[in-house]
This record gives structure tokens, C-alpha cells and sequence, in this order.
């Protein structure tokens, strides 16, 4: 019986869902646009951000939301833009250089009553604090909600049941992390690597990253061992440690640092990380593939581009009246290419090739 009963909850949700969508189709005979709202857990100038946003743009045209792509430059120069078929506005959390939990509350009520006046038609839930802190507020309501990039896991926040059966007007896309793919291409690249310490903040998305490392660790999964995890927003001493590290590690795996700030509590920006890093850190190191791109030797690319366009190809599916939430499993798409850096690889001495796996070299 409590099966059944689940089952008729569902079902009733989903019929509301869609009754409420068709009936915002089409008023007095004529197309009523729909309000699409995208909340980024983060900032414009942030490299995973640009590559989501690259994803859902392309998306967003392929589907017919975005009639040009002069409604897309508008859209990124205004976060606000109006088709044929949609009115869409974007709100920036900015949650890796205002990161107190105070802060995050407060932005968080910001959006939550934003959204309550723009009254949307489907929200898309960028990253993991968007997920976390928006997402619950909406909890099963009428409006549907898709994220991306949530790292590794989309139960963790208690917006779904399970990945096989949501229950709840939540779905959307995740993070596989390719954590032994990245390990394994940089064993490829220097065989001689035997052991490894991971360089982390202590954001929600650094934890989630260096736990699941650390389980894969414990579960023997990866190539090279484990000795330490440095988890800290604090710059001189996550400078510090890495220094003390390198000493007696072989590499480096640098999976967060983007809530990085000086002890006057100013954020450094990861492009400020990197350039302290390459400098004074004679050790390879495997990151998530994006930040290859910033300077770093290696890493299988999680595809931010892929999991904005999943995200806007799943939303789609919905609007469309296909799919609801509620029965519509999360997904992980494919991994990028595996990528190296040729100039961090140069100044470590290292000659890369293809036949080391590579797929993407980065100048």
C-alpha cells in the first residue's frame, strides 16, 4: 500500500504539472511566452560558468528558445532576454566570493522573492548552491526545476528520492568527477608517479570533490596513492602546505580553489592561484579539465558545455510537456576530452604526446 500510495502521488503531481503547463500555452487564442529564470551559483567572470552558459546558449537556439543569436550576446550582456517563445532572466549568486553562509541566506532570500514576482514557467538551478539553497525553496511546487552540475551526486540535497525515480519536480543534470580518468592520464604522462595529495578549498564543491577522492582511495579504485588532503580558504596557508607537500609527494591533484581568500579575507581569483602555483611548484598535477585550460598540466575535461546544453535539452523535454520531473531520471553526460597543457608541461620538463592518451592540447 505505501507503493501505491507513492505512486498515486506522483502521478497526481504530474498530471498538475502538466495541466499548468498547457494551460500557460495558449491564452485567448494567442501564445503566451514562457518565463524561464536561470540562477547561477556563481559569478560571470568564473571559467566554469562561461563554458555552462556556452552549453545553454547553444541549446537554447537548437531548441528554438533563442530565435538569433543576437537575443544570445543580449542575453550574456544583460543576463535578460525575450524571444519569439520565452522571456529569460539570470540571476548570479556569486556564492565563490561571497561565501559566508550568512551571505549565501541572504542572496538566497533575494532570488527566492525575486522569483516569486517574475513567477517562472521552469527554473534552471546552476551548480550546487543554486541547487542547495534555491532549489529547496521550491521543493514541490508547481514550478519545475532543472540543475546541472551538481558534483558526483544529485541526492546529496534531498531535491530527489533516487536517480531512478525523482518523486518531486526536480530532475536535471550531474558531475561524474572523472577523478581516476584524470589520475590515470597523468600516470600515462609521467609512469614514474606513485603517490598524490589533493589541493582543495572548503566549499561544498571542494568536500564533494576530495571526499569522493578519498572514497575511491579507500576502495583501492585508483592508480597512484593517496597520502594527504589539504582542505582550506585560506591562501598563505594553502601555500604553505603546498610547498611543505611537494616535498614528499609525487603530484598534486587540484580539484577546488575558487573560494581562495588573503587573510584580510579578499577572494584571490584562480587565475592568481595558478600563476602562484606553476611558479613555485615543481610537482605535476591532474585537475578538473577546465582549469587546464588556466595553466595546469592535465585532466579529463567534467564538460561544463555539456552539462549546460543536457540541462537546456532536459528542460526542453519538459516544456514540451514529454517528460515530467518526477519521472524523469538525472543524467551524467559523457566526459570530455582528456586535455594537457603544453606550456605547464614544458616548464616541468615533460614532453607530451599523443600517445599518452591526450585528445586536447591546450597551448
Amino acid at each position: 500500500m505505501k507503493g501505491t500510495g507513492k505512486t498515486m502521488k506522483t502521478g497526481k503531481f504530474a498530471l498538475v504539472l502538466l495541466l499548468g503547463l498547457l494551460s500557460s500555452t495558449v491564452c485567448h487564442g494567442e501564445t503566451v511566452k514562457k518565463k524561464i529564470l536561470v540562477v547561477s551559483s556563481y559569478h560571470k567572470g568564473y571559467l566554469w560558468s562561461q563554458e555552462t552558459n556556452k552549453g545553454f546558449c547553444d541549446a537554447m537556439l537548437k531548441f528554438g528558445y533563442f530565435d538569433n543569436n543576437k537575443q544570445i550576446n543580449e542575453y550574456k550582456t544583460n543576463d535578460y532576454a525575450e524571444s519569439s517563445t520565452v522571456i529569460i532572466k539570470k540571476m548570479w549568486m556569486d556564492t565563490k566570493r561571497k561565501s559566508s553562509k550568512a551571505e549565501i541566506e541572504e542572496t538566497s532570500l533575494k532570488l527566492f522573492k525575486f522569483a516569486g514576482d517574475f513567477e517562472p514557467d521552469l527554473i534552471f538551478l546552476g551548480d550546487d548552491n543554486a541547487a542547495r539553497y534555491l532549489g529547496r525553496k521550491f521543493l514541490d511546487t508547481s514550478i519545475p526545476m532543472v540543475f546541472w552540475g551538481l558534483n558526483n551526486t544529485p541526492v546529496k540535497y534531498n531535491l530527489i528520492d533516487s536517480i531512478e525515480a525523482p518523486g518531486h519536480n526536480v530532475t536535471g543534470v550531474y558531475q561524474s568527477g572523472y577523478y581516476i580518468e584524470s589520475l590515470e592520464l597523468l600516470q600515462a604522462i609521467i609512469p614514474s608517479i606513485k603517490t598524490f595529495a589533493v589541493l582543495s578549498d572548503t566549499t561544498p564543491t571542494g568536500r564533494s570533490h576530495y571526499k569522493e577522492i578519498e572514497r575511491l582511495a579507500h576502495k583501492g579504485l585508483l592508480p597512484v596513492t593517496l597520502i594527504d588532503i589539504v582542505s582550506t580558504n585560506d591562501f598563505d596557508q594553502w601555500k604553505m602546505k603546498a610547498l611543505d607537500l611537494q616535498e614528499k609527494v609525487d603530484a598534486f591533484f587540484l580539484v577546488q580553489f575558487s573560494n581562495i581568500k588573503t587573510k584580510n579575507g579578499e577572494p584571490v581569483s584562480d587565475e592568481e592561484i595558478v600563476d602562484w602555483y606553476i611558479k613555485h611548484i615543481t610537482r605535476p598535477e591532474a585537475t578538473p579539465g577546465h582549469r587546464v585550460k588556466l595553466g595546469l598540466l592535465c585532466g579529463a575535461d567534467d564538460s561544463g558545455y555539456k552539462q549546460g546544453f543536457e540541462a537546456v535539452t532536459m528542460a526542453h523535454n519538459i516544456l514540451s510537456g514529454i517528460a515530467v520531473p518526477a519521472t524523469y531520471p538525472p543524467r551524467t553526460p559523457s566526459r570530455g576530452p582528456l586535455m594537457a597543457n603544453k606550456q605547464r608541461a614544458k616548464t616541468l620538463g615533460i614532453t607530451i604526446t599523443p600517445e599518452m592518451g591526450i585528445e586536447q592540447f591546450v597551448p
